[in-house]
């Protein structure tokens, strides 16, 4: 794989990846990972023919990681998405992969600028508003969302005791030491909090439209986070055609678990009629 690129976007710096010369593929992470949560799957798209995107979102990874809350605003974040295609002169549709907060952005991305793309892969998290109407269950599993509006509390509460509260997250998942190594460094936790901070009140009221680009929603028996109805009623709020797979024997972070089996769903799903 080729060594990413900095680039200036934004008023901020981000670290890109970029490898291939097929039809555009961009993948975007989640908390409280980076572009390296895809190094497993990348192979198998560049074996596939495709252009692969995929970059540290701003706050994690090597890209900057500005102070202020409001940096993290949904619509700044949507933006670097939109710039890096511009700057990379993306002149067709893209096919579009986000995974946690990846697959927030990549809905609010199909959403609000369809034009852009030509299929998209949410894994994990489903419709905005299947999210906010999936019931008790999912609220009582995001509890986590609420604790992060508290000044500095959750900063604390994740690194006490040696990160004891991110290590039984994540189970025994072995990325955990580089996410730890990450949010140590100085402002990063922070960072990457104020994603949750600077987008609680835009979540939990906007009126969010219907999907007009086809999706295919994946989701994990094993997700600590997330509920299987947030994903599955999504096919409510679609414009478009709409499939749903289940990853089997896998943690909410598929594409480390599961990678072979998420790339063969996926192209099966790009490569599809």
């Amino acid at each position: 794989m080729k060594e990413p690129q900095k680039i200036l976007i934004n008023g901020i710096t981000l670290n890109l990846y970029v490898e291939g010369e097929g039809e555009p593929l961009m993948f975007l992470h989640g908390f409280p990972d980076s572009q390296k949560e895809w190094r497993y799957l990348i192979p198998h798209f560049l074996k596939a023919g495709f252009k692969v995107i995929a970059y540290d979102q701003r706050g994690f990874g090597e890209s900057d990681a500005p102070e202020e809350q409001k940096a993290y605003e949904i619509d700044k974040i949507v933006a670097d998405a939109l710039a890096v295609l511009k700057y990379l002169k993306i002149g067709e549709k893209v096919n579009l992969v986000g995974h946690d907060w990846g697959a927030f952005i990549g809905w609010q991305l199909c959403l609000e600028h369809p034009e852009f793309f030509k299929r998209y892969v949410a894994i994990s998290v489903g419709h905005p508003l299947a999210y906010r109407h999936a019931g008790f269950e999912q609220k009582l599993k995001g509890w986590y969302i609420l604790a992060y509006q508290l000044p500095a509390y959750p900063e604390w509460l994740l690194s006490h005791k040696n990160w004891a509260i991110l290590h039984k997250i994540a189970g025994k998942n072995p990325e955990t030491a580089n996410w730890i190594r990450d949010l140590s460094r100085p402002g990063r936790l922070s960072s990457a909090i104020n994603w949750y901070r600077a987008n609680f009140f835009y979540l939990a009221g906007k009126n969010f439209k219907k999907c007009t680009v086809p999706t295919l929603g994946i989701y994990s028996k094993g997700d600590i986070a997330l509920t299987e109805k947030q994903m599955t009623d999504s096919r409510k709020y679609m414009f478009a055609e709409w499939r749903y797979e289940c990853i089997e024997d896998s943690s909410h972070w598929i594409p480390l678990d599961q990678p072979d089996a998420l790339a063969k769903t996926i192209l099966g799903w790009l490569n599809g009629p």
